[in-house]
Protein backbone atom coordinates (compact mmCIF):
# COMPACT_ATOMS: atom_id res chain seq x y z
CA UNK A 1 0.00 0.00 0.00
CA UNK A 2 1.47 3.50 -0.61
CA UNK A 3 1.99 5.70 2.23
CA UNK A 4 0.84 9.43 2.32
CA UNK A 5 3.91 10.87 2.01
CA UNK A 6 4.80 8.86 -0.89
CA UNK A 7 1.29 9.96 -2.18
CA UNK A 8 2.51 13.51 -1.96
CA UNK A 9 5.97 12.70 -3.60
CA UNK A 10 4.38 11.84 -6.82
CA UNK A 11 3.13 14.69 -9.76
CA UNK A 12 1.99 15.06 -12.95
CA UNK A 13 3.63 16.92 -15.69
CA UNK A 14 0.74 17.41 -17.32
CA UNK A 15 -1.49 19.31 -14.77
CA UNK A 16 1.68 22.08 -14.30
CA UNK A 17 1.09 25.14 -15.80
CA UNK A 18 4.74 27.44 -15.03
CA UNK A 19 5.00 30.86 -15.82
CA UNK A 20 7.97 32.62 -16.41
CA UNK A 21 9.23 35.96 -16.27
CA UNK A 22 11.92 38.29 -18.33
CA UNK A 23 13.43 38.65 -14.83
CA UNK A 24 13.60 34.42 -14.42
CA UNK A 25 14.85 33.90 -17.90
CA UNK A 26 18.00 36.36 -17.31
CA UNK A 27 18.78 34.47 -14.04
CA UNK A 28 18.58 31.29 -15.43
CA UNK A 29 21.17 31.94 -18.22
CA UNK A 30 24.01 29.96 -16.20
CA UNK A 31 25.49 26.69 -17.06
CA UNK A 32 23.12 23.68 -16.07
CA UNK A 33 23.62 22.03 -12.81
CA UNK A 34 24.99 18.75 -14.99
CA UNK A 35 27.90 21.44 -15.94
CA UNK A 36 27.95 23.71 -12.59
CA UNK A 37 31.70 22.41 -11.60
CA UNK A 38 32.86 22.04 -15.40
CA UNK A 39 36.45 22.81 -16.37
CA UNK A 40 38.97 22.17 -18.67
CA UNK A 41 40.72 19.68 -16.10
CA UNK A 42 38.06 17.56 -15.72
CA UNK A 43 37.40 17.31 -19.75
CA UNK A 44 38.08 14.07 -20.44
CA UNK A 45 39.89 14.23 -23.95
CA UNK A 46 39.76 11.13 -25.92
CA UNK A 47 43.39 10.02 -27.33
CA UNK A 48 42.00 8.71 -30.14
CA UNK A 49 40.66 11.87 -31.20
CA UNK A 50 43.11 14.55 -31.38
CA UNK A 51 40.89 17.37 -32.24
CA UNK A 52 39.44 17.20 -28.42
CA UNK A 53 42.73 18.30 -26.60
CA UNK A 54 43.83 20.26 -29.38
CA UNK A 55 39.88 21.93 -28.85
CA UNK A 56 40.52 21.99 -25.15
CA UNK A 57 44.06 23.83 -25.54
CA UNK A 58 42.80 26.59 -28.23
CA UNK A 59 39.61 27.16 -25.89
CA UNK A 60 41.51 27.42 -22.68
CA UNK A 61 43.70 30.56 -24.18
CA UNK A 62 40.55 31.94 -25.85
CA UNK A 63 38.90 31.66 -21.63
CA UNK A 64 41.87 33.07 -20.59
CA UNK A 65 42.66 30.00 -18.00
CA UNK A 66 45.93 27.79 -17.92
CA UNK A 67 45.36 24.10 -18.82
CA UNK A 68 47.33 21.26 -19.87
CA UNK A 69 48.80 21.16 -23.25
CA UNK A 70 48.16 18.35 -25.26
CA UNK A 71 51.84 17.58 -26.31
CA UNK A 72 53.79 18.37 -23.60
CA UNK A 73 51.85 17.78 -20.79
CA UNK A 74 52.53 20.53 -19.04
CA UNK A 75 50.39 22.76 -16.96
CA UNK A 76 51.76 26.28 -18.34
CA UNK A 77 50.02 29.57 -19.14
CA UNK A 78 51.09 31.05 -22.45
CA UNK A 79 53.17 34.90 -21.39
CA UNK A 80 51.54 36.24 -24.61
CA UNK A 81 48.47 34.57 -25.96
CA UNK A 82 47.89 34.58 -30.11
CA UNK A 83 45.45 37.41 -30.85
CA UNK A 84 42.19 35.42 -31.47
CA UNK A 85 38.70 36.29 -32.78
CA UNK A 86 35.84 37.74 -30.82
CA UNK A 87 34.17 34.20 -31.10
CA UNK A 88 34.68 30.68 -31.28
CA UNK A 89 32.24 27.81 -33.03
CA UNK A 90 32.15 24.33 -31.42
CA UNK A 91 31.25 22.25 -34.40
CA UNK A 92 31.06 18.45 -34.05
CA UNK A 93 28.86 15.31 -33.79
CA UNK A 94 26.62 15.05 -30.47
CA UNK A 95 28.08 13.27 -26.97
CA UNK A 96 31.49 14.57 -27.74
CA UNK A 97 31.63 17.25 -25.09
CA UNK A 98 31.21 20.39 -26.76
CA UNK A 99 28.98 21.61 -24.12
CA UNK A 100 31.23 20.82 -21.12
CA UNK A 101 33.77 22.96 -22.90
CA UNK A 102 31.11 25.29 -23.36
CA UNK A 103 30.26 25.77 -19.64
CA UNK A 104 34.62 25.29 -18.77
CA UNK A 105 35.01 28.80 -21.23
CA UNK A 106 31.67 30.15 -18.89
CA UNK A 107 34.09 29.38 -15.52
CA UNK A 108 36.91 29.76 -16.54
CA UNK A 109 36.74 33.33 -18.06
CA UNK A 110 37.58 36.03 -15.29
CA UNK A 111 34.47 37.92 -16.42
CA UNK A 112 32.24 39.96 -14.25
CA UNK A 113 29.12 40.07 -16.94
CA UNK A 114 28.42 36.53 -18.49
CA UNK A 115 25.66 34.69 -19.46
CA UNK A 116 25.31 30.50 -20.35
CA UNK A 117 22.06 29.72 -22.52
CA UNK A 118 20.77 27.68 -24.74
CA UNK A 119 20.19 28.98 -28.33
CA UNK A 120 15.93 28.83 -27.63
CA UNK A 121 16.57 30.23 -24.21
CA UNK A 122 18.14 33.08 -25.83
CA UNK A 123 15.33 33.81 -28.61
CA UNK A 124 12.77 33.23 -25.44
CA UNK A 125 14.22 36.21 -24.09
CA UNK A 126 13.95 38.37 -26.88
CA UNK A 127 10.62 37.30 -27.29
CA UNK A 128 9.47 37.91 -23.96
CA UNK A 129 11.34 41.62 -23.65
CA UNK A 130 11.25 42.56 -27.30
CA UNK A 131 14.47 42.77 -29.27
CA UNK A 132 15.54 46.76 -28.21
CA UNK A 133 15.56 45.59 -24.78
CA UNK A 134 17.44 42.48 -24.45
CA UNK A 135 20.13 44.14 -26.74
CA UNK A 136 20.30 46.82 -23.94
CA UNK A 137 20.41 43.76 -21.17
CA UNK A 138 23.19 42.33 -22.33
CA UNK A 139 25.54 45.49 -23.88
CA UNK A 140 28.55 45.86 -22.02
CA UNK A 141 28.36 41.96 -21.24
CA UNK A 142 31.78 40.18 -21.38
CA UNK A 143 30.61 36.52 -22.61
CA UNK A 144 27.93 35.20 -24.19
CA UNK A 145 27.79 31.56 -24.66
CA UNK A 146 25.17 29.78 -26.89
CA UNK A 147 24.55 26.41 -26.05
CA UNK A 148 22.88 23.99 -29.32
CA UNK A 149 22.63 26.95 -31.94
CA UNK A 150 19.66 26.58 -34.48
CA UNK A 151 19.42 26.97 -38.11
CA UNK A 152 16.01 25.35 -38.17
CA UNK A 153 14.48 28.75 -37.88
CA UNK A 154 15.26 31.48 -40.65
CA UNK A 155 13.38 34.11 -38.40
CA UNK A 156 14.82 33.25 -34.91
CA UNK A 157 18.02 32.77 -36.63
CA UNK A 158 18.22 36.18 -38.35
CA UNK A 159 16.98 37.64 -35.20
CA UNK A 160 19.99 35.76 -32.78
CA UNK A 161 22.77 36.80 -35.22
CA UNK A 162 21.83 40.28 -35.86
CA UNK A 163 21.66 40.61 -31.57
CA UNK A 164 25.24 39.08 -31.68
CA UNK A 165 26.02 41.03 -34.44
CA UNK A 166 25.25 44.58 -32.04
CA UNK A 167 27.01 42.59 -29.00
CA UNK A 168 30.57 41.56 -30.74
CA UNK A 169 30.50 45.49 -32.48
CA UNK A 170 30.46 46.29 -28.38
CA UNK A 171 32.87 44.25 -27.34
CA UNK A 172 31.15 41.60 -26.32
CA UNK A 173 32.91 37.61 -26.86
CA UNK A 174 31.04 34.69 -27.86
CA UNK A 175 30.68 30.96 -28.03
CA UNK A 176 28.53 28.66 -29.21
CA UNK A 177 27.89 25.25 -29.98
CA UNK A 178 25.79 22.64 -32.57
CA UNK A 179 24.84 19.18 -32.99
CA UNK A 180 25.55 17.36 -36.16
CA UNK A 181 25.17 13.40 -36.26
CA UNK A 182 28.54 10.99 -35.89
CA UNK A 183 29.07 9.58 -39.29
CA UNK A 184 27.57 12.46 -41.39
CA UNK A 185 29.66 12.20 -43.84
CA UNK A 186 30.72 16.19 -43.59
CA UNK A 187 27.85 17.24 -42.46
CA UNK A 188 29.73 19.06 -39.68
CA UNK A 189 31.21 21.17 -41.92
CA UNK A 190 28.58 21.87 -44.01
CA UNK A 191 26.49 23.07 -40.99
CA UNK A 192 29.67 25.18 -39.92
CA UNK A 193 29.32 26.75 -43.02
CA UNK A 194 25.79 27.25 -43.08
CA UNK A 195 26.26 29.04 -39.33
CA UNK A 196 28.98 31.41 -41.18
CA UNK A 197 26.84 32.17 -44.11
CA UNK A 198 23.79 32.94 -41.80
CA UNK A 199 25.60 35.60 -39.86
CA UNK A 200 27.26 36.99 -43.20
CA UNK A 201 29.34 39.80 -42.39
CA UNK A 202 30.30 38.78 -38.90
CA UNK A 203 31.93 35.66 -40.36
CA UNK A 204 35.25 37.09 -39.45
CA UNK A 205 34.35 37.33 -35.58
CA UNK A 206 34.12 33.59 -35.29
CA UNK A 207 36.83 31.02 -35.23
CA UNK A 208 35.22 27.27 -36.14
CA UNK A 209 37.06 24.58 -34.05
CA UNK A 210 35.83 20.82 -35.53
CA UNK A 211 35.67 18.71 -32.63
CA UNK A 212 35.42 15.16 -34.12
CA UNK A 213 34.98 11.90 -31.64
CA UNK A 214 32.27 9.03 -30.25
CA UNK A 215 29.16 10.13 -28.06
CA UNK A 216 30.92 9.60 -24.78
CA UNK A 217 26.88 8.55 -23.32
CA UNK A 218 27.32 5.41 -25.69
CA UNK A 219 31.17 4.75 -23.53
CA UNK A 220 29.06 3.21 -21.23
CA UNK A 221 25.62 1.95 -21.69
CA UNK A 222 24.29 -0.47 -24.36
CA UNK A 223 22.40 1.09 -27.29
CA UNK A 224 19.04 0.88 -26.31
CA UNK A 225 16.70 2.48 -24.00
CA UNK A 226 15.36 0.74 -20.81
CA UNK A 227 11.92 -0.64 -21.11
CA UNK A 228 9.75 -1.70 -17.82
CA UNK A 229 7.13 -3.78 -17.83
CA UNK A 230 3.69 -2.10 -15.51
CA UNK A 231 4.86 -4.13 -12.54
CA UNK A 232 8.53 -2.59 -12.91
CA UNK A 233 7.19 0.39 -13.39
CA UNK A 234 5.49 0.89 -10.23
CA UNK A 235 7.96 -0.39 -8.20
CA UNK A 236 10.55 1.78 -9.81
CA UNK A 237 8.61 5.04 -9.35
CA UNK A 238 7.56 3.87 -5.83
CA UNK A 239 11.39 3.35 -4.56
CA UNK A 240 12.19 6.50 -6.36
CA UNK A 241 8.83 8.45 -4.10
CA UNK A 242 10.58 7.59 -1.42
CA UNK A 243 13.39 9.75 -1.67
CA UNK A 244 12.11 12.16 -4.08
CA UNK A 245 9.21 14.04 -5.67
CA UNK A 246 8.42 11.14 -8.90
CA UNK A 247 5.97 12.62 -11.97
CA UNK A 248 3.79 9.73 -13.45
CA UNK A 249 1.70 10.81 -16.63
CA UNK A 250 0.74 9.29 -19.68
CA UNK A 251 2.69 9.56 -22.84
CA UNK A 252 0.58 11.07 -25.00
CA UNK A 253 -1.42 13.66 -22.78
CA UNK A 254 2.27 14.68 -21.78
CA UNK A 255 2.96 15.35 -25.75
CA UNK A 256 -0.54 17.29 -25.92
CA UNK A 257 0.13 19.63 -22.61
CA UNK A 258 3.76 20.38 -24.24
CA UNK A 259 2.24 21.84 -26.86
CA UNK A 260 0.11 24.40 -24.49
CA UNK A 261 4.21 25.39 -22.60
CA UNK A 262 6.24 27.12 -24.24
CA UNK A 263 9.38 25.88 -24.60
CA UNK A 264 11.51 28.26 -22.84
CA UNK A 265 9.21 27.12 -19.58
CA UNK A 266 9.76 23.19 -19.94
CA UNK A 267 12.86 23.39 -17.10
CA UNK A 268 9.99 25.42 -14.93
CA UNK A 269 7.79 22.16 -15.44
CA UNK A 270 10.11 19.70 -14.40
CA UNK A 271 10.96 21.47 -11.35
CA UNK A 272 11.75 19.84 -8.28
CA UNK A 273 11.18 16.73 -10.41
CA UNK A 274 14.26 13.69 -9.45
CA UNK A 275 12.20 11.27 -11.07
CA UNK A 276 10.23 11.21 -14.31
CA UNK A 277 7.72 8.46 -15.13
CA UNK A 278 5.95 8.05 -18.30
CA UNK A 279 3.55 5.47 -19.18
CA UNK A 280 2.35 3.78 -22.74
CA UNK A 281 5.04 5.57 -24.67
CA UNK A 282 3.75 5.51 -27.89
CA UNK A 283 6.15 6.35 -31.39
CA UNK A 284 5.01 10.25 -32.73
CA UNK A 285 3.88 10.80 -36.11
CA UNK A 286 3.66 14.41 -35.50
CA UNK A 287 6.86 16.73 -36.09
CA UNK A 288 5.58 19.60 -34.08
CA UNK A 289 5.16 17.41 -31.43
CA UNK A 290 8.65 15.22 -31.68
CA UNK A 291 10.36 18.72 -31.42
CA UNK A 292 8.58 19.74 -28.46
CA UNK A 293 9.86 16.46 -27.08
CA UNK A 294 13.25 16.88 -28.36
CA UNK A 295 13.13 20.15 -26.44
CA UNK A 296 11.46 18.31 -23.22
CA UNK A 297 14.37 16.07 -23.64
CA UNK A 298 17.05 18.54 -23.50
CA UNK A 299 15.33 20.06 -20.30
CA UNK A 300 15.22 16.77 -18.29
CA UNK A 301 18.96 15.86 -19.60
CA UNK A 302 20.19 19.31 -18.87
CA UNK A 303 19.38 18.50 -14.68
CA UNK A 304 20.45 14.93 -15.28
CA UNK A 305 16.24 13.40 -14.16
CA UNK A 306 16.02 9.53 -14.57
CA UNK A 307 13.37 8.31 -16.81
CA UNK A 308 11.16 5.60 -16.41
CA UNK A 309 8.74 4.64 -19.06
CA UNK A 310 6.63 1.83 -20.40
CA UNK A 311 5.42 1.24 -23.99
CA UNK A 312 7.44 1.57 -26.62
CA UNK A 313 11.56 2.05 -25.94
CA UNK A 314 12.19 5.99 -25.96
CA UNK A 315 14.87 5.01 -28.53
CA UNK A 316 12.43 4.03 -31.00
CA UNK A 317 10.16 7.05 -30.36
CA UNK A 318 11.03 8.91 -33.16
CA UNK A 319 10.25 6.98 -36.47
CA UNK A 320 12.63 6.27 -39.66
CA UNK A 321 10.65 8.85 -41.54
CA UNK A 322 11.51 11.69 -39.04
CA UNK A 323 15.18 10.07 -38.51
CA UNK A 324 15.98 10.86 -42.54
CA UNK A 325 14.61 14.20 -42.83
CA UNK A 326 16.63 17.37 -42.49
CA UNK A 327 15.86 17.35 -38.27
CA UNK A 328 17.88 14.15 -37.78
CA UNK A 329 20.69 15.75 -36.11
CA UNK A 330 18.03 16.86 -33.45
CA UNK A 331 16.47 13.33 -33.13
CA UNK A 332 19.64 11.72 -32.58
CA UNK A 333 20.58 13.69 -29.93
CA UNK A 334 17.19 12.92 -28.08
CA UNK A 335 18.05 9.48 -28.53
CA UNK A 336 21.56 9.49 -26.95
CA UNK A 337 20.26 11.61 -24.14
CA UNK A 338 16.87 9.25 -24.03
CA UNK A 339 19.02 5.95 -23.45
CA UNK A 340 21.37 7.73 -20.78
CA UNK A 341 18.30 9.10 -18.80
CA UNK A 342 16.45 5.40 -18.82
CA UNK A 343 20.02 4.00 -17.77
CA UNK A 344 20.66 6.08 -15.09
Amino acid sequence: MTSPAQQNAFVHLAERSPQVTGADMVASLVPPPQFADASFDTYRADDAFPSQAEAKQTLGEFAGAAVEAPRRGLFRRAPRAPERKPGVYLDGGFGVGKTHLLASIYHAMPARRKYFGSFIEYTALVGALGYQQTVELFRGSDLLCIDEFELDDPGDTMVMTRLLGELVASGTKLAATSNTPPNALGEGRFAAQDFLREIQAMSASFETLRIDGVDYRQRAVDGHAVVLDAGAYESALAEAAASGVVSDDDFSTLIAHLAKVHPSRYIRLIEGVTTIGLRDVQQLTDQSAALRFVAFVDRAYDAQIPVRATGVALDQVFGDEMLAGGYRKKYLRAISRLIALTHS
